[in-house]
């Protein structure tokens, strides 16, 4: 799936996409080949056993904030990449998550995702991280 500038999704032709709609949704390939909007996105499928964890707001000039520090150490190596705002971490890996959690404590923001959501990538891989996707349920676990 594609992006646009203010991270909705769109088609490979374009148009607008949506969760709900796989009929919008492409592979890879062709949304990688495609010029619609200015990046790629990634929806959540029920049963695709992919899980996102979202740190919003976690990377001052580069530098990661204790909290977020925490979360990532305690994740196998991964696939992290910096989020499209530039201050932020979606950590991807494989698990299990019904039901999507926002958590807020303090200046703390994690959002869970395994299902039913849209998130907008970049390819700008955080510290070195692999392309592959570990098991991240124990850390969805610990969060929620």
């Amino acid at each position: 799936m594609r992006r646009d500038e203010r991270k909705a999704p769109r088609t490979v032709e374009g148009g607008f996409a949506s969760v709900t709609a796989p009929n919008t949704w492409s592979a890879y390939a062709d949304a990688a080949s495609s010029e619609a909007g200015v990046g790629l996105g990634y929806v959540l499928a029920e049963g695709d056993g992919v899980v996102c964890i979202d740190l919003d707001h976690c990377l001052d000039e580069g530098e990661l904030a204790s909290w977020a520090r925490a979360i990532v150490d305690r994740c196998p190596a991964t696939y992290m990449e910096i989020s499209p705002g530039g201050d932020g971490l979606h950590l991807w890996g494989r698990g299990e998550l019904k039901r999507g959690r926002r958590i807020r404590r303090g200046g703390e923001a994690v959002e869970v995702y395994g299902q039913g959501r849209y998130v907008a990538m970049t390819g700008r891989r955080f510290e070195g991280a692999p392309l592959e996707l570990a098991d991240l349920s124990e850390v969805v676990a610990s969060l929620i």
